[in-house]
């Protein structure tokens, strides 16, 4: 039982993570091959970065390092962030390393939006070798490509619960026949077996020297999803990941050795995935083309819930504006959707398909962010180790950290040739989240809470002598220590009292998982306090923890922030905040019973 238990889970993961990272064979020779003569010293150059890279960024980095640093199967680089924070305690290195896992996160983000268009456009590209559409011009595989893209990201508002049972099978046979292509592939030329040793990748990059660079830059190609991996974690544990590991990476390198052995043996054919199924299984190449677009379809898909998961912990964490959350399963509710980021994501990922056209173009753009992130993860967990002591990891970790960083400088090179809209496309979120930051800073210091004491005393004498409205009211505060003003307002300003007051207060904690709720009754004579802590990657249903303590509330209050300022900085503001759902409506509470109260902040 426990074995087919974790056979279901291995299989999920096939289809939830490994999308991105297994559909890079796709075009990851390919667009190496663009700057490179196909002779055999620069196949088995290019074979053996590729396989080491592989192994030491993705098995070593992450499945055998970055993968055991959560306590609970978390991961992703605000959870490095947090477990950092917690162990720096009150240094002053604790701001530099916040702001490094925010610049984390928006280069995930300008990742989310290249991973998605790269991906469907170099399987859409691979209609050209089906016969008779050999001439389809490429603003038809444009319009396909795009069509896909609109059509899987209208699909999102009603969750992928009824379909996601598929992805893990889909993907299953989609590494499979990665490895039987590559497989009979390689019969031809076994020799390309050779290129695993790591002298073939050094004796590439001593002799090519700067020139090396260019090629690391389409390297990490192989490599993109692994950000991904390590962030999806968190919604499958780490057991099923790795283990799905151990079953990805052979059938990867069988893919990439046997389009070496391809190339070798045919030279370079554009698409060499496709060239080399083309080649090898001729009838049965529609149907690989057909598995190829679903593969990266789910891809996208993967990165899509990615991205909403990442976005999630961000408002979480109160480092980006809240925004309306729907929950799309009825039996998970970390399965969400927010519409938002939905049809932002979209409008990015069709400027980008339509700025670049093809995937070879997209190529010369993708992987800067990519290459950033891990490098940013890899410092991190650099730190994390040095802080522990384990002087193996920390070794391990500066290698790693070199490694990361010649990416990075490698794809540096690409900035001339689009490269720079890795940056853009991060630099967005990044601006939103610094002023969003700043702004709560400047209103917490011109925010001026009723102390505790203060407050139950005017609430004795309210509640003696003023008539009570039947019933209960919930009124949320940040801290029942330190009453929010418009809570005074709406007692001590309006005197409106009920006969039940209950002050909620809901607590983000540095954890990632868990709830805890704590009802404490009788602070004073109709008042109770209703305290909740929860994980921050934990998606809270309030109302049933209500339920559960048998609280009924007839009304629900909360506090609305009206920014007033001169300056455009602070209006900007303003207006993420009258943007943003209210308190109240991000957690799905109802609707009916919710009032907002007004207090005005001059900043």
């Amino acid at each position: 039982m426990f074995s087919a238990v974790a056979e279901s889970r291995v299989l999920k993961a096939l289809g939830l993570v490994f999308g991105d990272i297994g559909t890079s064979p796709i075009y990851t020779i390919g667009i190496i091959l663009l700057a490179l003569v196909p002779n055999e010293e620069n196949i088995f150059g290019i074979i053996s970065l590729i396989f080491w890279s592989l192994f030491l960024i993705i098995t070593v980095q992450y499945v055998w390092i970055a993968m055991h640093v959560g306590t609970k199967g978390e991961g992703g680089t605000i959870v490095l962030k947090e477990v950092l924070t917690d162990l720096l305690k009150n240094s002053p290195l604790v701001p530099y390393i916040s702001l490094l896992a925010i610049v984390g996160v928006c280069l995930f983000m300008g990742d989310g939006v290249i991973t998605p268009a790269i991906s469907i456009l170099s399987a859409v590209e691979g209609i050209r070798l089906v016969p008779g559409l050999e001439e389809t011009s490429g603003t038809v595989l444009l319009l396909i490509a795009a069509t896909i893209a609109i059509c899987l990201f209208s699909f999102q508002r009603r969750g992928t619960d009824s379909i996601s049972w598929a992805f893990g099978p889909v993907m299953a046979i989609w590494f499979f026949s990665l490895s039987i292509t590559g497989l009979i592939s390689l019969v031809s030329a076994p020799h390309i077996l050779l290129a695993l040793s790591p002298h073939y990748a050094l004796g590439f990059l001593l002799e090519n020297g700067l020139t090396s660079l260019i090629v690391l830059s389409a390297i990490v190609l192989c490599i993109t999803g692994g950000e991904a991996l390590y962030a999806d974690m968190g919604h499958l544990g780490r057991e099923p990941i790795v283990k799905g590991w151990y079953f990805v990476f052979p059938a990867l390198m069988l893919s990439y050795l046997g389009q070496g052995a391809f190339v070798l043996e045919h030279g370079s054919t554009g698409t060499v995935l496709f060239s080399m199924v083309s080649s090898i299984i001729g009838p049965l190449y529609i149907p690989f083309l057909l598995l190829s677009i679903c593969a990266t379809i789910i891809a996208s898909q993967a990165m899509i819930s990615g991205m909403f998961s990442i976005v999630y912990q961000a408002m979480t964490t109160r480092i980006i504006p809240k925004m309306k959350i729907d929950y799309t399963s009825s039996a998970l509710r970390s399965q969400i959707y927010i519409d938002t980021v939905n049809w932002l994501l979209l409008m990015a990922v069709l400027l980008v398909m339509a700025a670049f056209q093809s995937s070879e173009n997209l190529g010369a753009a993708y992987g800067l962010a990519v290459a950033g992130d891990m490098s940013i993860s890899a410092f991190m967990l650099l730190l994390i180790f040095v802080i522990k002591r384990d002087f193996l990891k920390t070794g391990i970790l500066c290698a790693l950290l070199g490694i990361n960083l010649t990416f990075f400088i490698a794809c540096l090179t690409k900035l001339p040739h689009g490269a720079y809209w890795s940056f853009l496309l991060a630099f967005i979120p990044f601006v939103i989240i610094m002023i969003f930051i700043q702004g709560q800073q400047k209103l917490r210091s011109i925010f001026q809470p009723i102390p505790y004491e203060e407050f139950i005393d005017k609430y004795h004498q309210l509640y003696r002598e003023s008539c009570k409205i039947s019933g209960a009211a919930l009124y949320f505060t940040s801290d029942i220590r330190s009453i929010s003003p418009y809570i005074g307002q709406i007692f001590f300003q309006n005197n409106i009292i009920y006969k039940q007051n209950i002050l909620v207060s809901v607590r983000i904690k540095g954890y990632p998982f868990g709830v805890t709720s704590d009802y404490q009754e009788g602070l004073a004579e109709g008042l109770s306090a209703f305290i909740i802590e929860a994980g921050y990657m934990e998606i809270v249903d309030i109302e049933a923890l209500l339920r559960e303590r048998g609280i009924f509330e007839k009304t629900i209050f909360y506090g609305i922030e009206n920014i007033i300022s001169d300056r455009m900085i602070w209006n900007l503001f303003g207006l993420m905040k009258k943007a943003s759902p209210p308190f109240v409506q991000f957690y799905s509470l109802p609707p009916e019973k919710i009032h907002g109260v007004v207090t005005r902040f001059v900043l």
